[in-house]
């Protein structure tokens, strides 16, 4: 048993597991109804479409994003969505790239008829009596896009991409409703005088058609009875009788019944037999293929009846004549027009897809067997067109694009030649010119396969390739070449071994040097040689340098003493090396020397050796250097004597060398080949950007050359100096020749060709990359031609008419049961088979006859069989012949025949003439000039120039030619002929002058001026000067100054050491003292200085101005000569230097030292002297100095492209002089990087033109106003200032005048009613050939029918039936005239640019009894241009008796009918409501009621009349009394009582109170207030010291009516 503990915990876990069981039902539960939703609460959702993005075209792609929606709202994942239902993420689109520009374009077309526009919901519809002017209304165009090619739509959302759409609709106005207007009523007709009922009548015209929903026209006649003064007696009216015929019944056969064969007649003229007999002719067979067509003649009848003038059918025999009306005649069966089954459907135009929404084409034809004849139905549409889209089975359509074939070689000469007609090739060209490239057209290939193929894509025709095809021409540069700049020759050097390193022999060389300034530019620029040497003897590499220290005594204070000598090894360079490499021993340490004494004679120290007379030596001189030192003191008593002037100066020899140099000389280097020595290398890339085949060499020629003697021995020169002559360079590749492959060939006609002509086929290539560097060159053949093959030539066809059968009549039997006679005579048919025969005379199908011929000879013709009665000839003979003279006439004749020769009424040649007399043909022809002239046409240039290039100058642009004007030939009655008869080209020609253009011309340059500073930085200037001025639209000349020059500056340098002073050494002081005891003391002396040119190596003298004169050293200078007994010092030694900053706190220190010491005790002077570092006095700095950039300078070969600017650098001190560059340099200043940078000079090209085209085909076949026109096309616009390209690019002639021939309709001829007076007949027409000019105002003229070819086949344009009427019909009248032409203006402004005409048919009613049977009147309208604006009003006549006449009237003055608005009309008749009843009183013009004269009115409170009031005194006098008064106004009648009697009246007829009544009231009003306001005044008690009240004067004011108050 469980115990009470384990009871509790047992319940407890029991339910515990049971909520827990039932939470997990729910959640299963749950699950289950989820998955069971699942289908129906999740939603697939999707993002709008992203870019196209791919490529441009159809196959561009678009996608969007993609969710798994909840009902709820919150996504989910894309899973718990049905898969089935998945919309796509992807689609393809069409991607609009920029070109599409040019292929796509939006179409708009006319907007079309404004309508009004629809009433909204709750709102009512308009009505159209609240209409004034006009009425809102909308209209509406198409908008599409389309491609621009074949006019094809597409989807809009690409011509947005480049603009937006244009609106489709747009608001109007739409005038209000007009009704028909038509004119004023014509006079009534007259009545004759009979006693009979008779009518007239009257009638109008319609001039403007109903518009906008206006009402119709209303009736156009009138009709009534004529006032008869007497009726006519019973039976004794006098009628007239008429035979009225009725329409002809449908061409019939006869039935079987009517033909007795044995040659008896039935008549049997029932319709409900079906039993027919066919007359037929023989059968028509124009091809073996087609079934015999046989032409059936069978018979029509009509009705005849006697009528009475008034309407009414009378007795046959009141209406008998002479001859009874035909009432039977022969007529063709019709037969409709019969063709072939249709074709098959041609294959789809369409042949691949590409992506464009436009559809192709199928079609399919038939052909005509044969064609419509009697009347039948004519033949159908024999071509069928249908859209066809097959685009999922087709393959994608290839796409074309733009190649070109790489850049031509520059061409030069073509811009020089532009320039120089007459310039011909003299020496290398370069600079701008003009170069040429293939365009083409070819089939796109697509990224991947391009890389594998290796054949170029074939040209095909250009017309596949949208968008504007690539320029075929640009400028290009050839580079110049332009030599190297040098600096000057540097001073001769040491004499040294040829290798210092292995020295051998005594022979060396002396080289002096020079650096390039500006390196050489272009492949034929040049470098002059850098070195010269000549040799020497005893060359020295090392040698010492020994530097003399001060004098030392050896004893005391003076006499004998030593100098110490510091030496230093140096190259030949100036560097300081090791003492082993001098070859000597060094110099001596001591060198002896000598101090004087106080009583001995003082020398100073030796100056420096002189520059050297001469840079070398020639067979009359040597270079010489002098050195010299002067007596500073003189010796004293016992002293040293001073030694001779002799011994004063020393000379050595210098520059002994011989003045001709050796130096090198190289050849250019020579191609790059390749070198089997050295390794190839991989390809690479070259240091131009061109692909490069691995390393070759190049070499060149090196020798030695003497100056002014030529080459020498190569051992001559130094080896050490020799240029290179091999290098490595880098091998260009090779370059095959490229061509395309052969385009298709051109296609040969697949129809057949006219004549004998040979057509030929052809295909090229184009060569897309030049043979070079050795590659395989390029194939001769680039274009081939040969004929097609199996051309056919078109067959000739012709129409091949048989004889007219004989003439058939109606059936004997027939037409004795219907007319009771049976004679066999009168109107018949006959007919005559025609087939098509080509040129062999074989049968062919009819379609094709008539297809090369306008008509078809006719197939059936009326015919007569002469009668007893009727007149008989012979057949016409043949014209008589025509003589020479132009004047003659030729005839024929005929004869009566038979018993027609007894007849009286065959005996009127009137009527039945003998003799027909025409005019001779004539061959004298009359030329006119016609037309203006053409323009000046020049002969004709070369087609192609050098490289398939054709310009401007290719072709003669001016110069003489030719002009054409027309003619018009005719013969001598103006009938117009072919202009050949006239003249053999059709033209008249004259010679004519196109001026030529001449360009403005200048001189060549002048040679360069001088440079403007003989130091330093200048200018040098050249010009050229005007030669001829432009004309005639030539090159403008550049800006000239006023001496019709133009200049061009270039900044220069000149050397500042280049011209130099030489001084010589100073003379001996010249003691000032006379005393000749006295040999010491102050005085003078002189030297002589030179000017030299340092490169002449004479060292000649020049003219002093060359040289500084700022610099110019002093010639003469005061000296002194110590006396013994006085101290000598030394010359002052060089200031320090300062430093570059020219600090004034620093010092700048000379010295000089002791020389002799004076006898007495006193000190010498200073031996040292100091002084600042004064900026711009002692102490100076230096920069350099740059100028601007020049022009851009070409070289002399060229004319425009690239060229270089330079700019020049000096070194300026910073007192603004300029000093030698070298005074920069040493100070290692910053120097500019760049001094020569490339430019560009715009090429001036004139105007590239292509050739002209051929003429044009002529504008019109024939007649006036053709036009043929020839037009060329820019190539390369106009560049710069050169010739503008002409404003005319076509050119025009007229045609030659040729004959139009033509067929033209007759008139209609009168109704033929076949015997009968009046009813239903037949009216005909005929076609006649005739020849004019094309010309409005020139007449036809009728010629030979043989001349307009066949004549149109159609029976239904030459006849018409039609109706006389007969006395007593109702009848329509001939057609109104076309009224003028109006347009549809609102308030004067035209809604429409062409107007309209309208004109009318109305009927007359004859007899009152038929006006039933009348037609209905009938109204034609038609557009016109030139139309004016109507505006129509209202007229109205004045009152008479409340009555007026109230019409219409146009703005012309045409009283009409309709145009005027219904709602504005003018009342016609007055009338007072209610009427006028009381005493005295008569309705007036305002239509209300007043009183007679004498009496004024009294009017209620309604604004009626009450009664009228007598006025005093109105029966002696007519007082001027107003008789009305107020309109609809209550006045009270109190009023009239008290003005009674007065002859004002304060009134307004209209019941309104008049002005002055209201002044009145108002003065009165302030005069009582005036009275008040002074009586208030008077009785109040003065205050003391109060003036007036100031309020008085405007009171007066006011009351007399100042307005400024």
């Amino acid at each position: 048993m469980f115990s009470e503990g384990n009871l509790a915990v047992t319940c407890w876990l029991w339910r515990s597991m049971s909520k827990l069981f039932l939470l997990l039902s729910l959640l299963l539960s749950h699950a289950a109804h989820l998955e069971g939703k699942k289908d129906n609460q999740f939603i697939w959702k999707t993002g709008p479409w992203g870019r196209c993005t791919g490529d441009c075209g159809p196959g561009g792609v678009q996608s969007r994003a993609l969710w798994c929606f909840h009902l709820e709202g919150w996504t989910s994942h894309l899973s718990n969505c049905v898969e089935n239902t998945r919309p796509p993420k992807e689609r393809s689109c069409f991607r609009v790239c920029d070109w599409h520009s040019d292929v796509f374009q939006w179409e708009v077309s006319d907007w079309h008829q404004c309508v009004l526009v629809p009433a909204s919901p709750g709102q009512a519809q308009p009505r159209t009596a609240e209409c004034v002017t006009a009425q809102h209304g909308l209209q509406h165009r198409t908008v599409r896009c389309v491609q621009r090619l074949n006019r094809t739509r597409v989807v809009n959302e690409i011509c947005e991409h480049f603009a937006p759409q244009p609106p489709a609709e747009q608001a109007c106005l739409i005038p209000c409703p007009r009704d028909c207007v038509v004119s004023e009523f014509s006079q009534w007709s007259e009545c004759s005088k009979g006693c009979e009922k008779q009518l007239q009548h009257r009638t109008r015209a319609a001039i403007a058609p109903p518009l906008y929903g206006g009402s119709p026209c209303p009736n156009l006649t009138e009709s009534r009875a004529c006032d008869t003064p007497i009726s006519c007696p019973l039976g004794e009216e006098e009628y007239t009788f008429s035979f009225k015929a009725g329409p002809w019944s449908k061409c019939r056969l006869p039935h079987l019944k009517e033909i007795n064969l044995s040659g008896r007649t039935v008549l049997d003229f029932s319709y409900d037999s079906k039993e027919r007999v066919t007359f037929r002719h023989q059968s028509y067979k124009p091809h073996h293929l087609s079934k015999p067509w046989d032409l059936e003649i069978g018979y029509q009848t009509r009705q005849v009846w006697c009528t009475r003038s008034d309407g009414k059918n009378a007795s046959l025999s009141l209406c008998m004549q002479d001859s009874f009306p035909l009432t039977v005649q022969s007529c063709i069966m019709p037969k409709d027009c019969e063709t072939s089954e249709w074709s098959s459907w041609s294959p789809c135009s369409k042949t691949c897809r590409s992506g464009s929404l436009s559809p192709g084409f199928r079609s399919r034809s038939r052909n005509v067997k044969h064609v419509a004849i009697g009347g039948g139905k004519e033949c159908p549409e024999l071509l069928e067109k249908e859209a066809c889209i097959v685009e999922d089975l087709l393959q994608p359509c290839p796409r074309y694009s733009w190649r070109t074939s790489e850049w031509k070689e520059c061409q030069v000469s073509l811009l020089l030649e532009q320039q120089d007609p007459h310039w011909h090739v003299t020496g290398p060209v370069c600079g701008g010119g003009i170069q040429t490239r293939d365009v083409y057209c070819a089939q796109s290939t697509p990224a991947s396969t391009a890389q594998k193929a290796k054949e170029v894509s074939r040209p095909v025709k250009k017309t596949l390739c949208l968008g504007r095809a690539p320029s075929a021409s640009q400028l290009c540069n050839i580079p110049c070449s332009t030599d190297c700049i040098v600096s000057s020759w540097s001073a001769w050097g040491l004499c040294i071994h040829e290798n210092c390193r292995d020295p051998q022999g005594r022979k060396g060389f002396r080289l002096r040097r020079r650096h390039v300034l500006m390196e050489s530019t272009g492949p034929a620029g040049h470098c002059p040689h850098l070195v010269e040497s000549v040799p020497c003897e005893d060359p020295m590499c090392y040698r010492w340098l020994a530097s003399e220290g001060i004098c030392i005594p050896d004893h005391g204070k003076c006499g004998l003493g030593h100098r110490i000598l510091k030496a230093i090894c140096q190259n030949d360079r100036g560097e300081d090396v090791s003492g082993s490499l001098c070859p000597a021993s060094p110099p001596p340490e001591r060198m002896p020397c000598e101090i004087p004494c106080r009583m001995d004679c003082v020398l100073s120290e030796w100056t420096e050796w002189s520059s050297c007379s001469q840079s070398c030596s020639n067979k009359n001189s040597d270079g010489k250097q002098t050195r010299s030192r002067t007596i500073l003191a003189l010796a004293g008593e016992g002293g040293k004597l001073c030694p001779p002037s002799q011994a004063l100066q020393e000379y050595r020899s210098c520059n002994d060398h011989s003045c001709m140099q050796l130096y090198w000389e190289t050849l250019p280097w020579g191609p790059c080949s390749e070198d089997t020595l050295v390794t190839a290398l991989n390809a690479t890339i070259g240091w131009t950007g061109e692909a490069t085949c691995g390393v070759g060499i190049q070499t060149r020629r090196v020798f030695c050359v003497k100056s002014h003697v030529g080459q020498v021995m190569t051992k001559r020169c130094p080896d050490s100096t020799r240029p290179e002559t091999v290098r490595p360079c880098l091998l260009p590749c090779k370059k095959d020749c490229i061509v395309t492959a052969f385009s298709e060939w051109t296609p040969c006609p697949r129809s057949c060709q006219p004549g004998n002509a040979t057509v030929k086929q052809s295909r090229y290539r184009i060569i897309i990359q030049e043979a070079a560097n050795g590659g395989q060159e390029c194939p001769d053949t680039l274009f081939e031609e040969r004929e097609c093959e199996d051309i056919s030539l078109c067959p000739i066809y012709r129409w091949k008419p048989q004889k007219w059968s004989p003439c058939i009549l109606v059936p004997e039997p027939v037409r004795q049961g219907i007319m009771g006679s049976s004679e066999g005579c009168g109107k018949g048919v006959q007919t005559r088979v025609v087939s098509c025969v080509s040129d062999d005379n074989q049968s062919a199908e009819m379609i094709e006859c008539l297809k090369q011929t306008n008509g078809m000879p006719p197939l059936v013709q009326e015919c007569t069989v002469p009668c007893r009665d009727d007149c008989t000839f012979t057949v016409w003979s043949k014209f008589t012949p025509c003589s020479t003279n132009c004047e003659t006439t030729r005839s024929r004749r005929r004869q009566l025949t038979g018993k027609s020769r007894k007849k009286e009424k065959c005996q009127d040649s009137d009527l039945y003439p003998l003799i027909e007399t025409e005019l001779c043909p004539c061959d004298v022809f009359i030329s006119q000039p016609y037309g203006n002239w053409s323009d000046c046409i020049l002969p004709e240039g070369r087609r192609e120039s050098q490289r398939g290039y054709r310009v401007q100058g290719d072709s003669k642009e001016c110069g003489k030619g030719m002009r054409f004007r027309a003619i018009a030939c005719s013969d001598k009655n103006g009938r117009p002929v072919n202009p050949s008869y006239c003249s053999s080209s059709g033209y008249i020609q004259e010679e004519c002058v196109i001026p030529c253009p001449f360009d403005c011309k200048l001189s060549d340059w002048s040679s360069w001026g001088s440079c403007s500073s003989s130091c330093g930085i200048g200018v040098r200037i050249r010009s050229k000067w005007l030669k001829e001025k432009p004309y005639n639209g030539g090159r403008p000349c550049p800006r000239l100054d006023l001496k019709n020059q133009v200049h061009e500056a270039v900044p220069c340098y000149s050397e500042c050491n280049q011209y130099s002073w030489i001084v010589e050494h100073w003379s001996p002081c010249k003691i000032h003292n006379e005393l000749r005891s006295l040999r010491c003391g102050g005085g003078m002396q002189s030297r002589k200085i030179r000017c030299v040119n340092a490169a002449d190596s004479e060292g000649e003298a020049v003219d002093n101005s060359l040289c500084s004169q700022d610099e110019i050293p002093p010639e003469t200078q005061s000296c002194s000569l110590l006396c013994p007994s006085e101290c000598v010092m030394s010359e002052w030694g060089p200031w320090s230097k300062c430093p570059q900053s020219c600090d004034p706190h620093s010092m700048q220190r000379r010295t000089r030292h002791l020389l002799r010491p004076s006898l007495n005790s006193r000190t010498c002077a200073e031996d040292s002297q100091v002084r600042p570092c004064l900026l711009n006095e002692n102490c100076f700095q230096f920069q350099y100095n740059l100028t601007d950039w020049s022009t851009c300078q070409l070289s002399e070969n060229a004319t425009c492209g690239r060229g270089v600017r330079t700019r020049l650098l000096s070194c300026v001190r910073s007192d603004g002089k300029s000093v030698s560059v070298d005074q920069c340099e040493q100070r290692n200043l910053e120097k500019p990087q760049r001094m020569s940078i490339h430019c560009l000079v715009e090429c001036v090209v004139n105007c590239q033109l292509s050739g002209w085209t051929a003429w044009t085909e002529c504008s019109k076949t024939c007649g006036h106003g053709g036009r043929m026109s020839r037009t060329r096309f820019i190539i390369m616009p106009t560049q710069g200032e050169g010739r503008p390209c002409p404003t005319e690019l076509t050119q025009q002639k007229t045609c030659p005048v040729t004959p139009c021939y033509s067929w033209v309709l007759g008139n209609w001829s009168a109704c033929k009613l076949e015997g009968g007076d009046c009813g239903e007949g037949v009216q005909i027409r005929s076609l006649s050939c005739v020849v004019h000019n094309g010309s409005v105002s020139h007449s036809a003229v009728s010629v030979d029918d043989a001349l307009c070819g066949e004549m149109p086949f159609q029976d239904s344009i030459l006849k018409q039936p039609c109706s006389v009427p007969c006395p007593g019909d109702c009848h329509l009248m001939e057609w109104s005239e076309w009224s003028t032409c109006e347009l549809t203006c609102v308030n004067g402004r035209s809604f429409e640019t062409m107007g309209r005409q309208s004109r009318s048919r109305t009927f007359i009613v004859q007899s009152f009894e038929n006006q039933d049977s009348c037609p209905q009147q009938v109204l034609e309208t038609r557009p016109c241009a030139g139309g004016k604006c109507y505006h129509y009003t209202w007229k109205a006549s004045l009152w008479n008796n409340n009555e007026r006449t109230v019409w219409c009237q146009r703005s012309d003055g045409i009283n009409v009918t309709g145009g005027c608005s219904p709602q504005a009309r003018p009342a016609a008749v007055r009338q007072c409501n209610p009427a006028c009843k009381k005493p005295f009183s008569y309705c007036t013009q305002g239509g209300v009621c007043g009183c007679e004269k004498g009496y004024t009115e009294i009017m209620r409170s309604n604004g009626f009349l009450d009664y009228c009031m007598k006025v005093p005194g109105s029966e002696d006098k007519k007082a001027d009394v107003k008789n009305l008064a107020g309109k609809n106004r209550p006045v009270n009648s109190k009023i009239h009582d008290i003005f009674k009697g007065w002859s004002l009246q304060p009134l307004d007829p209209d019941g309104r109170v008049k002005i002055w009544v209201y002044g009145v009231s108002g003065g009165g009003f302030l005069i009582m207030i005036f009275l008040v306001f002074t009586s208030y005044l008077l009785c109040k008690k003065p205050k003391p010291h109060q003036s007036t009240p100031p309020q008085q004067k405007p009171l007066t004011l006011a009351y007399d009516g100042d307005l400024d108050m």
